[in-house]
């Protein structure tokens, strides 16, 4: 009952559309023998912020494009990937990672952090596998990827939220984050808001997407592509300073 009294407090005052995520530390990553790369679990603190409550829309990024003359996305139009004008309510994809931060500093925002992401998708919880637990029980993705090419992308704002009131931390999107990769990095991080390596080739994305396997879903879980790339399964959703 704290967890939503807190959370409501912090819509009331948030900017629209955002949630507060209240500053703390938490164990970032998992301990792999394996040497993962979201291996060694460690400390981190990170400040308070403000957090999309859901990725950005076709709606949303459309309007951007309107403003700023950028070109529409890669696969707008294309039904299959509900892109396009006529599914407004879905995450936009075909983004690169530059661009998402362009949209990001014409809304006034940024890109998240990787440890935001994570600290804010873990929703309060300690060492669980998802935004809301252990147990995946999300409709229509204990299959995929064995789905193949059948769309699973659903509307933002869909299934349960997590306890700060975050939709979709998990399985709709990939999100871009704004921290360059190394897979080393964990070793290295500071305590205090890590903003990731200073040099690299790649970017960090992170929630997994409706085309990837369950393990990509989990909360600690990290990929990275290069800054231009451009995917039907990958999006993002923007962070703000108090």
């Amino acid at each position: 009952m704290e967890f939503k009294n807190q959370n409501k407090k912090s819509k009331e005052n948030a900017p629209y559309g955002m949630v507060l995520i209240p500053g703390g530390d938490f164990i970032m990553g998992k301990d792999s023998d394996q040497g993962a790369d979201y291996s060694p679990a460690h400390k981190v603190h990170v400040d308070s912020f403000y957090l999309d409550i859901h990725e950005v829309t076709n709606e949303e990024y459309y309007k951007f494009c309107q403003e700023t003359q950028y070109e529409l996305p890669e696969y707008w139009g294309v039904e299959i990937f509900r892109s396009g004008l006529e599914f407004p309510k879905y995450p936009v994809v075909g983004v690169s990672w530059s661009f998402a931060k362009e949209y990001a500093e014409w809304a006034g925002k940024r890109l998240p952090t990787e440890a935001e992401w994570e600290f804010a998708a873990r929703g309060g919880l300690i060492d669980k596998d998802f935004p809301t637990g252990n147990d995946w029980n999300v409709p229509l993705r204990r299959n995929t990827p064995g789905n193949g090419w059948k769309n699973l992308i659903v509307e933002v704002k869909n299934y349960d939220s997590n306890a700060y009131g975050l939709y979709n931390m998990s399985c709709n999107v990939w999100e871009w984050v704004e921290d360059i990769y190394n897979e080393k990095y964990y070793s290295a991080s500071p305590k205090n808001n890590p903003k990731g390596p200073e040099k690299g080739a790649l970017r960090v994305i992170r929630g997994g997407s409706w085309h990837s396997g369950i393990t990509c879903k989990k909360v600690y879980h990290r990929k990275a592509l290069p800054s231009n790339w451009v995917d039907f399964a990958i999006g993002f959703r923007c962070a703000k300073d108090i």
